[in-house]
């Protein structure tokens, strides 16, 4: 029969302990008040893990942070083997063994020597063994037992961020997302609960409110207005217990800002404007600046300005200055103080960006009635055209009158007014001009052939106030007399065959005339009177403005004559009729049978014996010369 030998342990059970309500620094070691003994033997049915050995550990539980003066007890190991006689010596070994837990060697007694924290370390595994003191061998093999850590809340739940930033725009819903705030506990989750955490807002209420499981913070309050209050602080609180009393807590700040809504139209701060211009302000000239102020911020305070109606619609323009958004004023067309002194005018201030579901709060935009007064500035003179044009016949004798400008002071003063020519568009004093009465006429004959259009300009000056002036342009077409008459368009040299036909034609000729008559040109051609009778040509006079010449005779020869000279009449048909005479050259050639020009000079006669008389007469020539210099080199040989 097999003989089991067993350790006696004796240990705390700790039982379930209460929870504690009074601070940290206040808390008592957290003992049982009851300590029972208990035997763990081979023989047990009810042992836990064990088949062979002859002792066994179960598991130690240890409150953590204790706080009393001597050592904390932890448990008792012995073995059945153990007399009491001192023989046996108890070994601890592992995790802390010698430092953080001590035993009793000859009585088994574990204690710790220092004050645990789960939250560093909550399971420690040790071992434990009996050996003889006089043998040093093992009196049982080594046995492994735990000492577990048991929680207590000693640690308060600390947020992940110690401020929270966050926004929501104004005017939002009740119950409207803002901010998730997430808080920690380094105690044991799966211990009581000392670490389920309770969320609860201690500031902030009642604009907002927060979850107590998630710590998800929403609004609470409706229609919080941005304009009356921007900036919210929110103290939220995480409770650890559950959020019982006794439980540790650690708070939080978040910070939540409203954003901008388009809640607001804008408004003018007041009902009407008043501006004064002068009459002389060019177009774009600005007149002064109206704003509307909108409470909203960035896209939704931008405006736009508009003229809605008044009497200077066409007048004044609006634009917007996109940095300061107010609205400019500015002339649209030229004033005039003689003709209108006031001007009323409604401008609009509106949204371009609008959010629908604020419209019932009425329309987004609001307008202001503008007036603008119209200085009178001395003006200079007006002239009663912005150009003129003036026609005179360039037959036209000196100082004929050509027709008159007029211009005035359009002030109500009506300054007289005096006239002039600028010299500089007309340097050759062509024209003058009345200074009293801005008649123009010629001081100089004209000629429209050599210039059409003459470009002047007259000045009109106030005459009390000579640095009023203005100016106006003046354009003087010069009418065509006919007093040139026409001529032929080139000069005309031409030929006809020696064995030409009669009525042939060998030219056709042109005409140009540098006047130019209200019905076109009229050319007619004839042959002068001094040629006409025997003439070896006719002129054929087609109607068209040219002409043709023909042959009036069959056959022609170079050595009877060689050239022939017709003088032609070339008349318009205006009035005064005008006419002249070209001459047109025919040479007499020699042409092939197509008709085309060979030759067109005249052969020279052959003498007999082979030399023509031209040959001969130049030879004479050269002899009578030659005797010439003999004699007069003798003469002056006697001479000396």
């Amino acid at each position: 029969m097999r003989t089991y030998r067993y350790f006696l342990l004796l240990f705390w059970v700790g039982q379930p302990y209460p929870t504690f309500s009074t601070p940290l620094s206040k808390r008592t070691s957290g003992f049982p008040a009851k300590k029972r003994t208990l035997e763990l033997s081979g023989n047990s049915k009810n042992e836990l893990n064990r088949s062979k050995r002859s002792w066994m550990w179960n598991q130690f539980f240890l409150l953590e942070e204790y706080t009393g003066s001597d050592y904390q007890y932890v448990g008792k190991l012995h073995s059945d083997q153990d007399r009491g006689d001192g023989s046996l010596k108890y070994i601890l070994s592992g995790d802390g063994a010698g430092d953080l837990f001590i035993i009793n060697e000859n009585t088994g007694d574990i204690q710790a020597t220092k004050r645990l924290d789960r939250e560093e370390k909550p399971v420690y595994i040790l071992r434990a063994q009996a050996i003889n003191r006089k043998t040093g061998r093992p009196v049982e093999p080594e046995s492994e037992f735990i000492i577990k850590i048991h929680d207590i809340n000693d640690n308060e739940p600390i947020f992940t961020k110690e401020v929270y930033t966050a926004t929501v725009p104004e005017m939002s819903d009740v119950g409207t997302f803002v901010v998730q705030v997430t808080a920690t506990d380094a105690d044991d989750p799966t211990y009581g609960n000392s670490a389920k955490i309770v969320y609860s807002i201690l500031q902030g209420q009642p604009y907002f409110s927060v979850e107590s499981e998630t710590g998800i913070i929403k609004t609470a309050l409706l229609n919080m207005d941005r304009e009356n209050r921007e900036q919210y602080q929110v103290v939220i609180q995480a409770k650890d217990m559950g959020g019982q009393m006794g439980g540790l807590s650690g708070t939080t700040t978040v910070n939540i800002t409203l954003t901008d809504v388009n809640d607001n139209p804008p408004r003018f701060p007041q009902s009407t404007y008043q501006f004064k211009t002068p009459e002389s302000s060019p177009p774009g000239t600005p007149i002064g600046r109206i704003k509307a102020s909108d409470a909203d911020l960035g896209e939704n305070a931008e405006i736009e300005y508009s003229i809605t109606e008044g009497e200077g619609l066409d007048m004044f323009d609006v634009i917007t200055d996109q940095e300061t958004q107010e609205g400019i004023i500015t002339v649209k067309k030229l004033l005039d103080f003689e003709k209108k002194k006031v001007y009323s005018l409604k401008v609009e201030a509106s949204n371009p960006h609008v959010e629908p579901r604020f419209l019932y709060l009425g329309p987004f935009k609001d307008s202001a009635t503008v007036k603008i007064m119209v200085e009178d500035v001395d003006e200079p003179p007006v002239f009663s055209k912005l150009a003129y044009i003036l026609q005179i016949r360039e037959d036209a004798q000196i100082n004929t009158t050509i027709g008159s400008v007029t211009a005035q002071d359009p002030d109500a003063a009506r300054n007289p007014v005096k006239y002039s020519v600028d010299r500089h568009t007309d340097m050759d004093r062509i024209f003058n001009i009345d200074s009293g009465n801005g008649s123009i006429f010629t001081s100089k004959l004209l000629d429209r052939e050599t210039l059409l259009w003459h470009n002047i300009t007259v000045i009109a000056t106030e005459i009390n106030n000579p640095k009023q002036s203005s100016r106006v342009p003046l354009y003087i077409k010069v009418l065509d007399v006919n007093d040139n008459p026409p001529e032929f368009a080139e000069f005309y040299e031409t030929f006809v065959c020696e064995k030409a036909k009669a009525d042939q034609l060998i030219q056709t000729l042109r005409a140009v005339d540098k006047d130019d008559p209200y019905s076109g040109h009229q050319f007619s051609f004839s042959l002068a009177p001094e040629a006409a009778s025997g003439s070896n040509f006719t002129i054929q006079d087609n109607k068209d403005n040219t002409a043709g010449i023909l042959t009036r005779k069959n056959g022609y020869s170079r050595h009877e004559m060689s050239t022939y000279l017709l003088p032609v009449v070339i008349s318009d048909n205006d009035y005064p009729v005008q006419s002249s005479t070209g001459t047109v050259t025919v040479r007499v050639c020699a042409c092939d049978h197509q008709g085309n020009m060979q030759s067109c000079h005249a052969e020279a006669l052959v003498h007999p014996t082979g030399l023509s008389t031209g040959a001969l007469v130049a030879i004479l020539l050269c002899i009578v010369t030659l005797l010439e210099c003999s004699v007069t080199f003798r003469m002056k040989e006697s001479s000396n």
